[in-house]
């Protein structure tokens, strides 16, 4: 099978449905128990008119009424079984129907007890498995499989996705195997009281799928537009949330609730119409329904006055009438469900797509697991992002000896963070290579290699938790000393280890937060520390208190720091000008003021006070004096 149509078969509802079923797991059982006790409460609740149609018969006969002069031969059976001296008596008769329907009874309310209580259990560890598997999967998604769904629609996927296949899954064992078990047995009591009256129903049964086939067709469609419709407005309340402090500073709220109200009333139309579509499955139902039972009591009667209660009896017109209602009652069971699969379709879907989305970035099978240090080399690397045709990075050559401080400097959009974004391997190069310690970091086990590497990313992100909790990601075992070592190391040593630092960290600063986590970033011990603009929150005499540490502390650990500012990187052994996704030039702090006119521009427009003299140091050495 090719890829093209395997991804179209995993993309179809029944191979949404069998991705899907891998989550139940260990929820078989109940999920089998549930529509076992679910058709013997059905069966049950069958048998009850049937013995009421025997008992009404039996008591019609004792009593001597003309109707009941011809009995079945069943109900001769139990009256010659009951009586006593060849004449049966009406208490004793009534007392042993009443028994059976007693227990009967009683047996149904158990069975529909133990259906109930093993759906429950069934449908909430399903719902509990899919969020699991999601939430793994997610965990091993490359960068390039995030930006492909975007983080909104997978938590839309988390939620309400999974909610809407979780009720339609209950429904499924229980609702959807009860009700066509109870038409099915209502039927079959109908034929085995009156095969003529039961051909009724059968006439009514093509108008009724091929209504409900039709309206299904044209209602997924609006399901499909409306979840992805749902994605835009969970990305319009996450960015609001998110950006609160900056809506509330410009004065944006009206243009948010608009923004909301838009997106708010997409979802309403596509809804609206979709429910238009689907409401009309119940006059349907009604129509072939109703219509049924109006046929029924005519046909039945006509019956009943011209055969004189030889083709068909009033008492079993009156078990048929009950027979019709359960069969009523299932036709309006199954339009509920009808209703929730359809729904749960496009939810099933999306959900099959996150569970069979596989890792643009996943390990070799005997990949290699030990780093031997921290060199790095780019060779004639080439990078675009996924369904983007022009080049982020072209013809990248570049070697760091493991050790050394590399300063990477150039304007915003550059791709100076997609450059070092190669080195852990977060996204992958289109052609060249990039190799840590001299081996191709595709050769290396993923673990392994980001464990060697420490990024501090430009988004600087802490957890709701302690402080304690957050530098624990840099080394779930590094003790209270190593952590307090840390923070002083990164210019941060005056909090408690047990302060509560906020989603986001919002309760603490940018220049806090940065320090954070690079003191989270340290207790890695990485063979290679990457900070991207990492310190642009903190003043100048932080900055360098935080690179002198890092020289004195880790000074075998490859540092590569981007900075817009040049005193953050002036002492780098190397530093590298990047613009357009092109490496310019590299070389150290007096080459480069020296050779390269935009380093020269840099520097002058952030040092105005040491310019003059910067500059007649450069005009003299041109001239030769």
């Amino acid at each position: 099978m090719t890829k093209q149509k395997k991804a179209k078969t995993n993309n179809s509802f029944f191979g949404a449905v069998k991705t899907l079923s891998r989550s139940i797991r260990e929820y078989k059982k109940p999920s089998l128990l549930a529509p076992l006790f679910v058709a013997m409460e059905v069966v049950l609740e069958c048998l009850i008119p049937w013995i009421m149609s025997l008992l009404l018969e039996a008591i019609n006969f004792i009593s001597g009424n003309p109707d009941g002069a011809n009995p079945s031969l069943l109900v001769k059976k139990i009256l010659f079984f009951l009586s006593s001296d060849g004449k049966p008596e009406l208490l004793s008769t009534i007392l042993f129907f009443g028994a059976i329907l007693i227990v009967c009874a009683f047996l149904s309310l158990i069975c529909g007890f133990l259906s109930g209580r093993f759906c429950a259990i069934a449908s909430s560890g399903f719902a509990k498995n899919l969020r699991k598997d999601m939430y793994y999967k997610i965990q091993d998604f490359s960068f390039s499989n995030i930006d492909k769904f975007s983080s909104s629609s997978l938590v839309t996927r988390m939620t309400t996705d999974v909610t809407n296949v979780e009720m339609s899954y209950m429904m499924i064992i229980r609702t959807a195997v009860r009700s066509p078990f109870m038409l099915i047995f209502s039927l079959v009591m109908s034929f085995v009281i009156n095969a003529r009256m039961a051909l009724i129903f059968l006439c009514t049964t093509p108008i009724l799928a091929v209504g409900l086939a039709l309206i299904m067709r044209k209602a997924i469609p609006f399901f499909t537009k409306i979840f992805k419709k749902y994605d835009k407005l969970n990305e319009s309340v996450e960015e609001n949330i998110k950006g609160m402090r900056v809506v509330k500073s410009y004065v944006r709220e009206d243009y948010e609730k608009e923004k909301f109200n838009k997106a708010s009333n997409n979802v309403k139309n596509d809804f609206t119409r979709a429910e238009k579509i689907i409401a009309l499955n119940t006059p349907l139902m009604n129509f072939c329904v109703y219509g049924g039972l109006i046929a029924i009591y005519i046909v039945g009667s006509m019956l009943i006055i011209n055969s004189k209660n030889t083709l068909l009896k009033w008492t079993e017109l009156q078990s048929f009438m009950s027979y019709s209602f359960q069969m009523l009652m299932s036709l309006m069971m199954l339009s509920m469900i009808f209703v929730t699969l359809i729904i749960s379709t496009a939810s099933a879907k999306r959900i099959a797509e996150v569970l069979n989305e596989q890792s643009t970035i996943t390990s070799k099978e005997n990949a290699k697991t030990e780093i031997k240090d921290g060199s790095i080399s780019f060779e004639n690397v080439n990078f675009r992002y996924n369904g983007n045709s022009h080049y982020a990075l072209t013809d990248i050559n570049l070697k760091i000896e493991s050790g050394q401080t590399i300063g990477i400097i150039g304007s915003t959009g550059s791709s100076k963070t997609t450059l070092i974004s190669l080195i852990p391997r977060l996204y992958d190069v289109e052609s060249g290579c990039v190799k840590v310690g001299g081996v191709d970091v595709r050769d290396y086990d993923i673990e392994s290699l980001r464990n060697s590497v420490s990024v501090v990313l430009q988004k600087n992100v802490l957890f709701s938790g302690s402080i304690r909790d957050n530098m624990k990601w840099g080394d779930s075992n590094a003790t209270d000393e190593e952590i307090i070592k840390a923070l002083e190391l990164s210019q941060i040593g005056n909090f408690e280890l047990d302060k509560y630092i906020e989603q986001g960290g919002a309760n603490v600063s940018g220049g806090q937060k940065q320090r954070l986590c690079i003191a989270r970033a340290l207790l890695k011990k990485p063979k290679i520390l990457i900070l991207d603009d990492s310190t642009s929150a903190v003043d100048t005499k932080t900055d360098a208190l935080i690179r002198k540490s890092l020289k004195e502390y880790i000074p075998e650990t490859t540092k590569i720091i981007i900075a817009q500012r040049i005193a953050s990187i002036q002492e780098a052994d190397v530093i590298v000008i990047i613009d357009g996704g092109r490496i310019i030039a590299c070389g150290s702090h007096d080459e480069l003021i020296r050779n390269n006119e935009i380093y020269q521009e840099l520097y002058y427009s952030q040092n105005n006070a040491e310019s003059n003299k910067v500059k007649q140091m450069v005009q003299n050495e041109k001239a030769g004096k």
